[in-house]
């Protein structure tokens, strides 16, 4: 029975108003946690395997939807594999706002860490194949190679035969010329502002390339095609304000909300770089995806050279 006051008005009994001051607390944690980001909800873990063959450490860092990878483990999908391939001095875990994004579409996100302190440093060979860099991007894809193989122990319910391969500068010609040597295994390249190995014109890899305002780093005469070979070709290449140097972790917030907008877009396999709707999260359980992957230890952060 309500208690009453001697006007008549009935009074909030002392748990109600505990209760409403719970149901409060709760919308606001909820909300929080929506717009905030929820690290629950992707995973990343870092991974080292050693190739015997070659005497070299391969670190890798996955990211998954923890959702998604239950469903995989379980054998009701298969996730699709995007491969992330850093710039040079740029380390491998300094690229989270892709990781998180492809992992938040579902993907298996595999990050590798392709230059060693003991490598030679990155230099320049005018008038040589890929201005010297060769042995650099056979290296790299014998990295990624040996990465997936052992990638298929660990994470067997994975699709390793249609890659999307992703680069940042030195790391994007990496990514390129791996779909050059074998363009039957990659489904998409993605690239932010690789400078030597020309894109291939066939139309047979779905390719969007971000390209920097920047000064200093400028593209080799043949990377980039004109406007009408790339209209032919199924090639969008964005050109945009960002510095080249801000492609990554290190860039200000407004760059990378700018690359993953379009990057969006792109992954879209249901229209050409068609709007979509970013008021409704793609993922089943609310709460955006973490923007934040704690650094690993390494040496000090320099620009890097390309």
């Amino acid at each position: 029975m309500p208690e009453f006051n001697e006007t008549g008005e009935a009074f909030l009994g002392n748990n109600m108003k505990r209760g409403i001051v719970i149901v409060l607390s709760l919308c606001a944690i909820v909300a929080a946690a929506y717009f905030s980001g929820s690290k629950w909800l992707i995973r990343h873990e870092t991974m080292t395997f050693f190739d015997k063959s070659r005497d070299r450490p391969v670190a890798v860092d996955i990211a998954v939807r923890r959702d998604k990878e239950m469903q995989a483990l379980a054998g009701m999908i298969k996730l699709p594999v995007a491969i992330l391939n850093h710039g040079n001095t740029v380390k491998f875990t300094e690229y989270s706002f892709l990781a998180n994004l492809f992992a938040a579409r579902g993907y298996l996100s595999v990050s590798i860490q392709h230059d060693l302190a003991s490598d030679p440093p990155l230099v320049t060979k005018v008038g040589e194949l890929y201005v010297g860099r060769l042995p650099v991007y056979e290296r790299g894809v014998a990295n990624i190679q040996f990465a997936i193989e052992n990638l298929k122990k660990v994470m067997p319910n994975a699709d390793y035969d249609r890659l999307t391969m992703v680069g940042h500068s030195n790391g994007g010609d990496i990514a390129t010329y791996f779909a050059k040597v074998y363009p039957d295994e990659v489904k998409k390249l993605v690239t932010l502002d690789n400078l030597r190995v020309p894109f291939m014109t066939d139309g047979k890899i779905k390719i969007l390339s971000f390209r920097s305002h920047d000064p200093v780093f400028k593209a080799d005469p043949g990377v980039v095609p004109d406007d009408e070979q790339c209209e032919q070709a199924g090639i969008t290449v964005v050109k945009t304000d960002i510095q080249h140097t801000e492609m990554s972790d290190r860039g200000p917030q407004a760059a990378k909300a700018k690359i993953e907008s379009m990057l969006d877009k792109f992954l879209d396999d249901n229209s050409v770089l068609a709007p979509v709707d970013t008021s409704k999260p793609k993922i089943a359980e609310p709460g955006p995806v973490a923007q934040y992957a704690p650094p690993r230890a390494g040496g000090a952060r320099t620009p890097p050279t390309n």
